[in-house]
């Protein structure tokens, strides 16, 4: 009995002992407990006021702000030393704005203003995002940002801030680390500077909605090769103008590549078809024309939609599909076409939900497979003219309803088409009698007599 009670306290000895030692070593792994610069907290405080005065942020957060932030402020260590120890703890990123009403970033109030101590004071900054921010008084920021910012730099993010009216270049820096560059529905102006060619680790480039003006940046047409990560580039809803350049076609990892809504002319650049993994292509409402719709679209493999509506391109629609299954969205409204349109439109794609054809020049018959597109959502083909019987059974009008446009083509019947039957099987002559005795009582009675 006392042996085994011997056994018991050793056992609890060696257990409680090992896991005083684990527990030491996992303290001598935990992170020091560093604080926030005092300079560099204070900084925060201004760069929160500056959105949002009516908060008192210094009573709420009295304490570290990398200890405890407030939503939207991330802190991270600095491991400066040879032995992997962290030296310092920095503010790293800074999310503010609304998104939705999953987040909890910083709210901006009506009179946000923009705090030039976030341009020096945050040397470790890796993302800065403002949601909604800038939509009263007119906000603008700094004549010159310091060389140094943005040294480590990796999403730069200026969402719906209409207020906010700056030259673009201001902006573009010597950003050697940034990935994401999005800056959309802001009051940026001015030309595209050459030197975002520079930007080399950039994945994404998005300056839509903005009141951009110019031409492609000259400096940078024949540099595009160089962001070889680049997969989006969004220009759209802008003023730009002149002529795209070939050299589109050197961003071989583009994904997804729109301009849409500007002033580009001429002729659609031939290098967007080197573009083998591209997926999204959206070149509507610009000034290109006179070249018909582009043969090299049937060399994009990847493609599942393009949009070319509003340019008057002229010509029939090319035979172009078969090598396009994957296609989805399909949008060549107002383009000048003329011509049948290509049955192949309707079989090839297997997926397609998107089709407008509508306000062009169209001729001869819907083919019979626009009525089988099993995952059609929309189908828009008005004010054209078309012929002939619509090909689309009721089941199919019941599945897209309005979104189904077939108005403005004085020459097309709508009749309606009825859906095939069911197949079943044959009925026994017995059970014939019975449905029969029914249904038709009298007729019954004479086939039996």
């Amino acid at each position: 009995m006392a042996t085994s009670h011997l056994n018991l306290f050793l056992l609890f000895f060696i257990f409680s002992a090992s896991f005083i030692v684990t527990q030491q070593n996992d303290d001598e792994d935990a992170p020091p407990q560093l604080a926030l610069d005092r300079s560099e907290q204070e900084a925060v405080y201004r760069v929160l006021d500056s959105v949002n005065s009516a908060i008192s942020w210094r009573t709420i957060f009295p304490d570290d702000l990398c200890a405890s932030p407030p939503d939207g402020v991330v802190c991270d260590f600095l491991y400066a030393s040879p032995n992997g120890v962290a030296t310092s703890v920095h503010v790293t990123e800074f999310h503010l704005g609304y998104v939705s009403d999953y987040t909890q970033n910083p709210p901006c109030s009506s009179n946000s203003t923009l705090d030039p101590l976030l341009f020096t004071s945050f040397k470790h900054l890796r993302k800065l995002f403002f949601y909604k921010c800038f939509t009263g008084a007119r906000v603008s920021l700094p004549e010159t940002i310091p060389e140094d910012f943005g040294s480590v730099l990796e999403e730069l993010v200026f969402i719906e801030n209409p207020s906010l009216v700056s030259e673009v270049s201001v902006l573009i820096g010597n950003f050697t680390k940034l990935r994401r560059l999005v800056l959309t529905g802001n009051g940026f102006h001015g030309s595209i500077p050459g030197r975002i060619s520079d930007l080399v680790s950039l994945q994404e480039i998005t300056l839509s909605r903005n009141s951009l003006s110019g031409g492609f940046p000259t400096n940078a047409t024949s540099r595009w090769s160089r962001l070889k990560n680049l997969k989006v580039l969004d220009f759209s809803h802008n003023f730009l103008n002149g002529n795209a350049p070939d050299s589109i076609g050197d961003l071989t990892e583009l994904l997804k590549l729109d301009l849409s809504f500007n002033e580009f002319s001429g002729e659609i650049p031939s290098g967007i078809g080197k573009l083998k993994k591209l997926e999204f292509l959206d070149l509507s409402y610009n000034r290109f024309g006179n070249y018909g719709v582009p043969l090299f679209l049937s060399e994009m493999p990847k493609l599942r939609e393009v949009y070319l509506s509003g340019n008057q391109l002229g010509g029939r629609i090319p035979e172009i599909w078969k090598n396009l299954e994957g296609i989805s969205g399909i949008g060549f409204s107002r383009m000048g076409l003329q011509g049948n349109i290509p049955a192949s439109m309707g079989s090839s794609p297997k997926n397609l939900w998107y089709l407008a054809l509508d306000n062009n020049n169209l001729d001869g018959q819907i083919p019979e497979e626009f009525g089988l597109l099993d995952f059609a959502r929309e189908i828009n083909l008005e004010n054209n003219n078309l012929t002939g019987e619509a090909p689309f059974s009721d089941s199919f009008k019941d599945r897209i309803g309005k979104k189904l446009k077939l108005s403005g083509n004085p020459n097309l019947l709508f009749s309606k088409k009825s859906d095939p039957p069911l197949a079943g099987p044959a009925l026994s002559s017995s059970a014939a009698r019975v449905f029969a005795s029914i249904c038709f009582p009298t007729v019954l009675y004479i086939l039996i007599k």
